[in-house]
């Protein structure tokens, strides 16, 4: 019989979709199978509450049938969601799988061996082998370099996961001392000192409450290590694989490090540095790369909604800015082109192309009652009013029916070229993930597909002389035996996908004579060369605001240079008036100061993020003239935040920066991990907590000045002021107040 064409259809993958963090209704738990434990086998198999479905197990000559255990898969993942927001609702929809069965085999046996599935006693898949693995000793040689700094690495810790075949993963572990903190592995949002945690390295999107669940866009296996005397050193597991870390959370004395070789050989190279806090970064920017110094306007009040998809729209949002005399640097343009192909401007008229070949904009008529009648005079008029462009962008190609002409034609190109990333037989990989799935992604690790991407939005900087792209997305490779172009396979290449897509877009901007602004959510190391990154999806509560705090000094501690976030969270309701002038006063000393919302259908009340519409829902006329004040006050900062961008990319010293850099052996500043350095001059305390009317700041050793009063205080010591809505605590250093007096006192 020919099981493949069974009427029930069964599906069933031994690694599911691969989603790095919940189980498919269609895998194994867990996808390595141990020898010794039990073994959960998913598979979506239509009918299956009225069949006998059974799972045979054959050890050499022996079958042995499991019990049916009936039960809904994918729990875990419906759980993602994320709750309230449209995107929440697409993830729920995509995971929840209907007909879904699962069973427990008994303690795996050692050894290889196979199993299929049988419904009311015969087969409906095909054999799967299986090899059950186990942990075993291996020489400590195979951890490469450690002896870079003596007596990290603790002896006869390393291990092999293997079963009959090559190795899957290695583990060792490093010494911790007692009262070492460790500060990195790239955007952590649960906490700063990520002692006693386990987080892991694998570009996801975690749709918002990333703090909760210690995931993040943004990874890498690299951190510091800094002990109770301020001596340091740092790590980097030179691996694009992902790696798992238990920071002392089994064992306090050790930090155990577990890599996933993939196809790779059974070592692992590793990366030690001995010094301060920016020895270590210095040390691990001379690999990763660093930063390059962007325009000043980069560091001016971004502004962007969801719903600023029409043209009058958007002239509507900037004229509201000047005539509100709020100063804005830079419009997010995010609901612009059709979402095909992410090139065209909605509502344009033109002839498709067929052949590949790419368009200018005299191939475009812009309809005068369309949705962007002229975008080339809007970019000419916002530039005249001062403000900057940037597009939106996501690194797929073509999703869902009744794909338009051109867009189908480009589909087909991209999987009979090889410019798409492709599945293990050669096919295009179509996106797996709930966001515009089945989508192709150009793979930018082959030239001629990176060459064409570029040039599909060549004409948008050339033409129309856009300034930036938000090169939102950049998760969406799931799957270990993906293929790459440069011969990477996914167990490697899907964790600097974000960082080829980011690059390739500042590429297309340098061709063509513009500074390389890119806008980012995800990455991993190497990310570090490639403009300006921000927190991604978040709520606007208390408490996303103060796990954004911790993503940005963590980012920065990994070399992010330029870093922001969503004013006040991006998703569901507007936040109150509070929230919303407290993380302003925040933003306006981080390197990136930005306000964005999220879709909502347009739906009443709107829930932008600016200012009036705050004040409006809420009834409060103090909100847009405290805005204004801080707004205006980072028009003023501009001369210090772009000395202070220049200063870190030269030094290494990041210009978002917790205290731990410059005074890491004071347990104080470990003690207050919510404070955080503007460049060298100024220490930032935002309030992030609701109700507050005072705040206490612990200044470090030296001298400061409140900025807001004017008054002198010895350093060393805990101070408290009084925090109405228009004050964020702030002081500066002694010595540079006479220089940056003048920004605070020309504050309206």
């Amino acid at each position: 019989m020919n099981t493949t064409q069974r009427a029930t259809s069964p599906i069933h993958r031994p690694l599911g979709v691969e989603h790095p963090y919940a189980a498919s209704a269609d895998q194994l738990v867990p996808p390595v199978p141990l020898a010794g434990e039990p073994l959960a086998v998913g598979a979506v198999l239509p009918g299956a509450s009225s069949m006998q479905v059974e799972v045979a197990w054959a050890d050499g000559a022996r079958e042995v049938r499991s019990m049916v255990v009936a039960g809904e898969a994918g729990a875990e993942a419906v759980a993602l969601a994320g709750g309230d927001g449209h995107l929440g609702a697409a993830q729920a929809a995509a995971l929840a799988v209907p007909d879904a069965w699962t069973c427990t085999l008994p303690a795996l046996p050692s050894g290889p061996g196979t199993y299929r599935l049988l419904a009311d006693g015969v087969a409906v898949t095909d054999w799967f082998g299986l090899d059950p693995a186990g942990w075993r000793h291996a020489s400590d040689d195979l951890v490469r370099d450690h002896g870079a700094s003596v007596g990290r690495l603790v002896p006869g810790s390393v291990e092999l996961l293997a079963g009959t075949g090559p190795a899957v993963r290695l583990r060792f572990a490093l010494r911790l001392g007692a009262g070492d903190h460790v500060v990195g592995f790239g955007e952590r949002f649960d906490a700063v000192d990520q002692r006693g945690r386990r987080p892991d390295s694998v570009v996801f999107e975690q749709y918002k409450s990333q703090g909760d669940v210690g995931r993040t866009y943004l990874p890498m296996p690299f951190a510091h290590v800094i002990g109770a005397d301020g001596a340091g050193w740092g790590f980097h597991v030179r691996t694009a694989r992902r790696v798992w870390f238990d920071v002392g959370a089994t064992d306090p004395e050790r930090m155990v490090v577990e890599v996933d070789l993939g196809h790779g050989a059974p070592e692992v190279d590793l990366g030690v540095y001995d010094g301060s806090p920016t020895e270590v970064l210095t040390a691990f920017l001379d690999e990763a790369g660093r930063a390059s110094e962007l325009p000043s306007w980069v560091l001016r009040l971004w502004a962007s909604g969801n719903e600023w998809n029409t043209q009058r729209e958007v002239t509507a949002q900037i004229e509201r800015h000047l005539a509100e005399d709020i100063p804005v640097g830079v419009v997010v343009i995010e609901a612009w082109s059709d979402e095909e192909g992410f090139a065209v401007w909605r509502d344009a008229r033109y002839r498709p192309r067929t052949d590949g070949s790419v368009h200018v904009a005299a191939d475009f008529d812009h309809p005068s009652d369309g949705a962007w009648p002229d975008p080339a005079a809007m970019v000419r008029e916002l530039h005249d009013q001062g403000v900057r462009v940037v597009l939106w962008q996501i690194p797929l190609l073509g999703s869902g029916d009744g794909l338009g002409v051109e867009t189908t034609a480009e589909v087909a190109l991209m999987a009979e070229r090889g410019y798409a990333v492709r599945e293990a037989d050669g096919s295009a990989y179509h996106n797996r993930g709930w966001w515009f799935p089945d989508a192709l992604m150009p793979d930018f690790t082959n030239p001629a597909a990176r060459r064409w991407w570029q040039d599909r939005h060549r004409w948008l900087v050339r033409d129309l002389g856009v300034d930036g792209f938000k090169t939102d997305g950049g998760e969406h490779a799931w799957g270990r035996d993906l293929r790459y172009a440069d011969g990477s396979r996914g167990d490697e290449g899907n964790n600097r996908y974000p960082v080829e897509y980011a690059a390739a877009f500042g590429e297309l901007m340098a061709q063509e004579g513009a500074a390389p602004v890119t806008f980012s959510r995800a990455g991993y190391t190497g990310s570090q060369a490639h403009g300006l990154y921000w927190a991604g999806d978040e709520n606007s509560t208390w408490e996303a605001f103060r796990h954004s705090l911790n993503a940005g000094i963590t980012a920065a501690a990994c070399g992010i240079v330029y870093w922001g976030w969503d004013i006040a969270g991006f998703s569901g309701p507007v936040p109150d008036v509070e929230l919303y002038l407290r993380a302003s006063a925040a933003s306006t000393f981080l390197p990136v100061m930005q306000y964005h919302s999220e879709f909502n259908h347009h739906r009443r009340p709107l829930r932008d993020r600016t200012p009036w519409n705050i004040a409006e829902l809420h009834g409060d006329d103090r909100v847009v003239p405290v805005f204004r004040g801080f707004a205006q006050l980072r028009e003023r900062l501009q001369d210090y935040l772009a000395e202070a961008a220049r200063t870190a990319v030269r030094t290494d010293r990041p210009l978002l920066r917790g205290l731990f850099f410059d005074w890491p052996g004071d347990a104080e500043a470990w003690r207050h991990p919510g404070e955080f350095l503007c460049g060298d001059d100024l220490l930032v305390h935002p309030v992030t907590e609701p109700g507050a009317t005072t705040w206490t700041t612990w200044l470090p050793a030296g001298q400061w000045v409140d900025v807001w009063s004017g008054e002198r205080l010895d350093g060393g010591a805990e101070v408290t002021r009084d925090v109405p809505l228009e004050v964020v605590p702030v002081y500066c250093r002694v010595e540079a107040w006479p220089r940056l007096a003048p920004v605070f006192e020309d504050r309206a």
